[in-house]
């Protein structure tokens, strides 16, 4: 691995041994390599809890975690698999991690775990309440910018990248060459599904390192009416191919007052399950954009909905799931700002999150690290957590007034560059939001054993 200290390379050589003791026997192995890697996480800092975790779950065959981790094991091309599992336990989430608590100790500001950026503001669909169709073709981060952004990410300690756009895959050759370039780098894309064929499936098998979360909305009536007529099965088809091939996918799903009942469904999740998917990255309708459609907010009792059945999956299906709002409780709160991720657009503006479009500086000529000690992250590094409650993490749509105070004393400007939206705007779309989820919040909070 390069990019690494002395001291870094001897510990990567080491974890990287332990891996490749692993795929020699995973099941008579993996409980050996767990418990020497939470040895030698001493400060119980980086992957020792997680590690637990695992552990406990890989001691009973019949258990759901167990039978994602095999999965990983017969569905998975074993290179493929061998090279993220490298990148993600050992670059991204132990070394790296040592590395962004230095950075972050000797500049007093937020260090993150993930660098989400777009690589352009295109894309070949067109659906509703989407913000990345207002600049059509005219916005694009070129190869040499988003190499740098990950040459000096790794600099800091970030070695995971996540594209979004606009729909990344109209820069599907400058992804792969990205991947190509950094190879100690795992990324992860968000996209709608249609762009991906065999040949594109084959350059992922050749690189090894870049993961999709294809994004649906439900089955074919729901994500048909947001995104087109025939993109569900685009979407199917594409996900045929990754499975064939032995690649790792996974879906990203927008859940919004019209759609929240499919998306939390169990028969949902049995079939994206059957299809392959490995993990669901789930997020709730935001109304970024003086466009948006405010009535595709989901309620409080529709968001309460979706917290019980993601946890309630996360004991029985063979699929890791994240919501981005509702497991702020294990995040500790916001993970924006650069806390955990930050944001990058096509401009080069540098955002704290995909949803909030205001910033200080841009990547063209600002440093990333620069950027991080900007006005703006400095408000969030300095005010985080929002809230006590972390099941109301958020600054725009769970804490009304808190994302519109940071904006005006860091002097932010809108980076939408078409139609600027005013920060109190954007708030007051959210307030009634806000209000009617705090009372359920609250008793979900209080109610946590």
């Amino acid at each position: 691995m390069s990019d690494l200290g002395f001291m870094e390379k001897m510990q990567a050589a080491g974890l990287q041994r332990a891996l490749a003791y692993l795929d020699s026997d995973p099941w008579e192995n993996i409980p050996k390599i767990i418990n020497w890697m939470i040895k030698l996480d001493r400060e119980e800092k980086y992957v020792a809890n997680q590690a637990r975790v695992v552990r406990d779950a890989m001691s009973d065959k019949d258990n759901n975690w167990y039978r994602l981790v095999e999965s990983m094991y017969t569905d998975i091309d074993d290179g493929v698999r061998k090279r993220l599992f490298e990148n993600f336990l050992i670059n991204a989430s132990f070394l790296g991690r040592k590395r962004q608590d230095k950075v972050r100790d000797k500049h007093g500001c937020n260090i993150p775990w993930a660098i989400l950026l777009d690589p352009t503001s295109a894309c070949n669909l067109h659906c509703i309440g989407c913000w990345a169709s207002e600049y059509g073709n005219k916005l694009n981060l070129s190869f040499e910018e988003m190499d740098s952004i990950v040459t000096q990410g790794k600099e800091i300690g970030v070695f995971f990248y996540i594209f979004s756009g606009g729909e990344p895959l109209v820069r599907k050759d400058d992804i792969i060459r990205l991947c190509e370039k950094h190879p100690n780098c795992a990324f992860l894309s968000f996209t709608n599904g249609t762009l991906i064929d065999e040949k594109f499936a084959d350059e992922m098998l050749r690189v090894k390192n870049f993961v999709p979360a294809i994004s649906v909305e439900g089955f074919e009536a729901e994500t048909d009416a947001r995104r087109g007529a025939g993109t569900y099965q685009a979407v199917t088809r594409a996900m045929e191919i990754l499975k064939a091939k032995k690649l790792p996918f996974g879906i990203s799903c927008c859940y919004t007052s019209q759609n929240v009942e499919t998306i939390g469904s169990e028969e949902y999740f049995d079939d994206m399950i059957e299809k392959g998917a490995k993990f669901a990255w789930l997020f709730t309708y935001m109304p970024v954009g003086n466009d948006a459609v405010p009535e595709l907010l989901v309620s409080a009792e529709q968001r309460k909905f979706m917290y019980n059945q993601v946890r309630s999956f996360r004991q029985t299906k063979p699929i890791f799931t994240m919501d981005f709002w509702n497991d702020g409780e294990y995040a500790g709160g916001c993970v924006a700002g650069g806390r955990r991720y930050l944001h990058i657009n096509a401009n080069g503006d540098v955002e704290p999150c995909a949803f909030i479009h205001y910033s200080n500086c841009n990547i063209r000529d600002t440093s990333l690290l620069d950027a991080l000690k900007s006005p703006l992250f400095m408000q969030y590094h300095d005010n985080q957590p929002f809230n006590d409650n972390h099941l109301r993490p958020c600054p725009l749509l769970d804490n009304h007034g808190r994302l519109a105070e940071m904006v005006e004393r860091s002097k932010a400007y809108s980076t939408d560059l078409q139609d600027p939206e005013n920060v109190h705007e954007l708030t007051t779309k959210c307030k009634d939001a806000a209000e009617d989820w705090a009372p359920v919040a609250d008793r979900l909070w209080n109610s946590r054993t």
